[in-house]
C-alpha cells in the first residue's frame, strides 16, 4: 500500500494532494477506508466489495437483464397496456350500447377532432362527454378542472427522428409512437372566477327550423365536386330525397325547412361518398349513412337528441370485430369529409 504525502501548503501558496490510501490492484481511491473500518469491520468489507463490483467490467457473456434497462421495460409495459385499452374500447362496438355510445360521443361538437381510437377510449371512459381537452387547454378557455376529478386517458402521437447510419445522404427516419395523456370533459371543470368562460358548443337548433340554411351552399358545392347535380323539388313521396348514381343526381324535398334539407342532403352525400347498396347491401348501407347524418348534424349544432342511434342488431354476434372497426372508420372518415366542407 503506497502513501501520498498529506495536503500541506507549498511555500509558493499551492497545495499538495490530500493523503489517501490507494490500492495498486484496483487502481481506485478509497477515501476514508480507515474510518469505515473503525466504525465496523463488516461495514468496511461490504463497502470494499461494493466498490469492486461497481468497477468490475461486465463479461461479454453476461446477459443484460431488465434491471439494466428499466426504461425499455417500462415502455414495453405501457405499450402493452395501451393495446389492451384500445382492444377493450373497440370491443365495446360489438354491443348495441357500446356502438350507440360511440356514435353519440362522435356527434358532439369538439370531439370530432380526436382520432377514432381516442373517440373509442373517450366513449368507454366517459360516455356523457361533450367537450374534451387537457388541463392547460381548459385554463386557456377560462375554465379549471376541479380537484379530485378522474382523468380520461387517451393516446398522443410522438414523432421520433432516427438517423440512418448506412444512408449516404444522412437522411432521418421518423418513427411514430404513442404515450398516454390525461384529458377531461367540460363537465369536470368550473369557470375561473372573474373571467368569462369561452363558449364551447353552440346551442342546438331544431331540425324544423331555418337556422342552418347557410350550410346548404357548401353542401351543394361538395355535391358538385363529387360530380353530382343537386335538384330541389316538391316531393309527395315518403322519402325526402335520394341519390341517383346513374344520373349523378341528388334530389331533396324543397318542402322541408332549411334545417331539414341540410339533414337530407348530408344523408344523400354520404351515399355519394361511397356507401351504396351494391357495396354494403341496403340495410347496412342505410345504417352507415344514418350514423354519418347523426354525427354531422350533431357536430354542427342541429338537435339530434330525439333521433335513435342507428344500429343493426347482430352485427357483432359473430365476433367480427375487424368488420365493425372498418364500419366505424368509414363513418368517421365520411363524416370528416362532410364536416371539412362545412368549415
Amino acid at each position: 500500500m503506497t502513501r501520498v504525502v498529506s495536503q500541506q501548503p507549498f511555500p509558493n501558496g499551492t497545495r499538495k494532494p490530500r493523503a489517501t490510501s490507494q490500492s495498486p490492484s484496483l487502481g481506485v481511491r478509497r477515501r476514508g477506508a480507515g474510518r469505515m473500518k473503525r466504525r465496523g469491520q463488516g461495514t468496511g468489507r461490504l463497502a470494499a466489495t461494493s466498490a469492486r463490483a461497481a468497477i468490475a467490467p461486465r463479461s461479454a457473456n453476461t446477459p443484460m437483464t431488465s434491471s439494466r434497462c428499466p426504461g425499455q421495460a417500462d415502455r414495453n409495459t405501457r405499450q402493452r397496456q395501451h393495446r389492451e385499452c384500445l382492444e377493450q374500447a373497440a370491443r365495446a362496438l360489438l354491443t348495441s350500447d357500446g356502438w350507440q355510445r360511440w356514435v353519440r360521443v362522435r356527434s358532439t361538437n369538439g370531439l370530432g377532432r380526436y382520432s377514432l381510437s381516442n373517440q373509442l377510449l373517450i366513449a368507454l371512459q366517459r360516455p356523457d362527454a361533450t367537450y374534451v381537452a387537457g388541463f392547460r387547454a381548459f385554463l386557456g378557455l377560462n375554465r379549471c378542472v376541479r380537484k379530485g376529478e378522474k382523468a380520461i386517458r387517451i393516446l398522443a402521437p410522438i414523432s421520433i427522428a432516427r438517423s440512418r447510419t448506412h444512408a449516404a445522404d444522412d437522411a432521418e427516419e421518423v418513427h411514430i409512437t404513442f404515450r398516454g395523456v390525461s384529458v377531461f370533459d367540460v363537465k369536470q371543470t368550473d369557470p375561473i372566477p372573474d373571467r368569462e368562460p369561452v363558449p364551447l358548443c353552440p346551442p342546438s337548433q331544431p331540425v324544423s327550423g331555418d337556422s342552418h340554411a347557410y350550410l346548404l351552399a357548401p353542401l351543394e358545392q361538395l355535391a358538385t365536386g363529387l360530380g353530382y347535380h343537386l335538384r330541389c323539388v316538391p316531393l309527395e313521396e315518403a322519402a325526402d330525397g335520394w341519390c341517383d348514381y346513374e344520373r349523378r343526381e341528388i334530389v331533396v324535398n324543397e318542402r322541408l325547412p332549411a334545417n331539414g334539407q341540410v339533414r337530407v342532403l348530408v344523408h344523400e352525400l354520404a351515399h355519394a361518398l361511397g356507401v351504396g347498396y351494391h357495396e354494403y347491401g341496403r340495410r347496412r348501407a342505410e345504417v352507415l349513412v344514418d350514423a354519418v347524418t347523426y354525427v354531422v348534424c350533431g357536430s354542427v349544432g342541429l338537435d339530434v337528441s330525439g333521433d335513435s342511434v342507428p344500429y343493426v342488431a347482430g352485427w357483432g354476434e359473430d365476433g367480427s370485430l375487424d368488420a365493425l372497426r372498418e364500419y366505424a372508420g368509414t363513418i368517421d372518415a365520411i363524416a370528416r369529409r362532410i364536416e371539412s366542407a362545412l368549415q
